[in-house]
C-alpha cells in the first residue's frame, strides 16, 4: 500500500461542492482583496473562537510578527518560547526585532515547560509565546499564573492547534491574542498560505488591520505597515471548510486512538502524551524512538513501505546551522527534552480521511520493524 502523510485532494473531494461554491460566489463579486469575503470569514471566526476580533493575514508567521508590533514589542524585549517549536515562531520575534529566548519542553507532552519559562524570566522579559505543539495545547493556567505574577503579555501560537482545548480553558481565553496558520497542511488549511489573529482588545484589531494593509486604515491614508493580507479566496475556502472542522478533529482523535491502540505494547517508541481532560486535535502524531540512533532507520523502513512518514522537528532551533543568524537569541539553561524531541521524531500520517485499512497498515508496519532490521 502506498500512505500519503497528507489527504488535501480528498478533503476537497469530500466538500468540493462547498467550496466551489465560495470561490465562484469571489470571483462574481470581483472583489479578491480585502472584500466581502474576507470580512464574512473574520465574523465566522470570531463567533467559533468566543472572539471579540478576527483579522485575516498573509499567513502564520505573519500573524506572530504582526501580533508582536502590535503589542509594541521590538529591540531590547525578550519572548519566551518553547526551543522544538517550528522555526517561524523564533523568526516571527526576530523580524519584529525581539529576543527570542528559548526553553525547554515537558519531557511528556513536548509542550512548553512552565517552570523553565519561570527560570528564563529576566527584566527584560516582556512575553511569553507558548506554542499549542502537535494540536495540543499548552498549560495555559501555569502559563497565566506567571505572565501575571511578573506583568507579562501572551501570545498563543495556534498555527497547530485550532479546535483544541484545554481542561477548563479554550484557546483565547488566558492569553492577549492568538496566531494560527492556514497553509494547506494545517488542520484548516486553505490552497496556499495564509493566516489570523484573533483577540478580545480592540487596539490589537485596530494596529493589525492599519498595519497588514500598508499602514491604512482609510483610502488614500497611511502611517507605516505592511502587505499582509488574507485573500478573499482563501477566505472563501477557509469559510467553506470551518463548519467541518469539529467532525475533522473528531476523526483525528479517532485515529490517535487507533494508533494508541495498535502500538502500545511496542517497546522501541514512545507514543505521543495527552494532558488529562485537554482536547489534543492531532495536527501530527509524532512518535518517539526511544534510542534515537533507530529514528533513521525506522524512518527509513517506513517509507520503503509505502508510509509516508516524516519529521517534525528533526532540528531544534538552536541547533540550526549558523544559530542564531547574527539575531538575538538565549537559550535558558540546557535543553535535553527539546534535543531528544529533535533526534527520536517520526510523525506517522493523520488526517481525517484516512481509511482504517491505512491506518492498520501503518500500525503494521511500524510493528513489524524490529523482526525486519535483524
Amino acid at each position: 500500500m502506498k500512505i500519503p502523510f497528507y489527504g488535501h485532494q480528498r478533503q476537497y473531494e469530500s466538500i468540493k461542492g462547498e467550496i466551489d461554491a465560495k470561490m465562484q460566489e469571489v470571483i462574481m463579486s470581483g472583489q479578491f482583496v480585502t472584500g466581502p469575503m474576507l470580512k464574512k470569514f473574520e465574523d465566522e471566526l470570531a463567533a467559533y473562537a468566543g472572539a471579540k476580533y478576527a483579522i485575516g493575514v498573509g499567513n502564520g508567521t505573519d500573524a506572530l510578527w504582526l501580533t508582536f508590533m502590535a503589542l509594541g514589542l521590538g529591540e531590547g524585549d525578550e519572548l519566551i518560547t518553547n526551543g522544538n517549536t517550528f522555526f517561524a515562531t523564533a523568526e516571527a520575534m526576530w523580524i519584529a526585532g525581539c529576543t527570542a529566548v528559548l526553553v525547554d519542553c515537558d519531557a511528556d507532552t513536548r509542550c512548553i515547560d512552565p517552570e523553565a519559562v519561570r527560570k528564563a524570566i529576566t527584566k527584560r522579559t516582556r512575553a511569553i509565546v507558548p506554542v499549542h505543539l502537535y494540536g495540543q495545547c499548552a498549560p495555559m493556567r501555569e502559563i497565566r499564573k506567571i505572565a501575571d505574577q511578573y506583568g507579562l503579555l501572551v501570545v498563543e501560537d495556534n498555527a497547530q492547534g485550532i479546535d483544541s482545548r484545554g481542561d477548563d480553558f479554550k484557546v483565547g481565553e488566558l492569553s492577549d491574542a492568538v496566531c494560527i496558520s492556514f497553509i494547506i497542511q494545517k488542520n484548516l488549511g486553505t490552497f496556499g498560505d495564509g493566516g489570523a489573529v484573533w483577540t478580545n482588545h480592540q487596539y490589537i484589531n485596530d494596529r493589525i488591520r492599519k498595519l497588514r494593509n500598508h499602514g491604512s486604515g482609510k483610502r488614500d491614508v497611511h502611517s507605516f505597515g505592511f502587505n499582509s493580507r488574507l485573500d478573499d479566496l482563501h477566505a472563501g475556502i477557509l469559510s467553506a471548510k470551518l463548519p467541518h472542522i469539529r467532525k475533522w478533529s473528531d476523526r483525528r482523535i479517532e485515529i490517535a486512538g487507533k494508533y494508541a491502540q495498535g502500538l502500545k505494547d511496542c517497546d522501541f517508541i514512545s507514543l505521543p502524551h495527552a494532558r488529562p481532560g485537554y482536547r489534543h486535535v492531532y495536527h501530527l502524531y509524532v512518535i518517539e524512538t526511544k534510542n534515537p540512533a533507530d529514528r533513521g532507520p525506522l524512518l527509513e523502513y517506513l517509507n520503503a513501505n509505502g508510509v509516508d512518514a516524516k519529521t517534525h522537528y528533526s532540528i531544534a532551533i538552536h541547533q540550526q546551522e549558523g544559530f542564531p543568524w547574527g539575531h538575538s537569541a538565549r537559550l535558558a539553561g540546557e535543553l535535553p527534552n527539546v534535543e531528544k524531541n529533535a533526534s527520536s521524531c517520526i510523525s506517522l500520517p493523520m488526517f481525517p480521511e484516512l481509511t482504517d485499512e491505512e491506518i492498520q497498515y501503518t500500525i503494521q508496519t511500524v510493528r513489524d520493524w524490529p523482526k525486519k532490521r535483524k
